[in-house]
């Protein structure tokens, strides 16, 4: 796999850190989103949404 990709004209090097990075980032995203749902359904009046069913 190592030769193969020496054959690109343009390589970069893959530091540890940029996967750090991506891992913290898709847990924040992660994180948010599953905070927001909670919130709106907690505030949520359950009454409403049985009225319309």
């Amino acid at each position: 796999m190592n030769q193969w990709l020496q054959d690109f004209a343009y390589r970069i090097d893959i530091q540890w850190w940029m996967f750090a990075v991506a891992g913290i980032a898709a847990f924040a995203i992660a994180l948010l989103t599953v905070s927001v749902q909670a919130m709106r359904s907690a505030t949520t009046n359950p009454v409403e949404s049985l009225r319309s069913e």
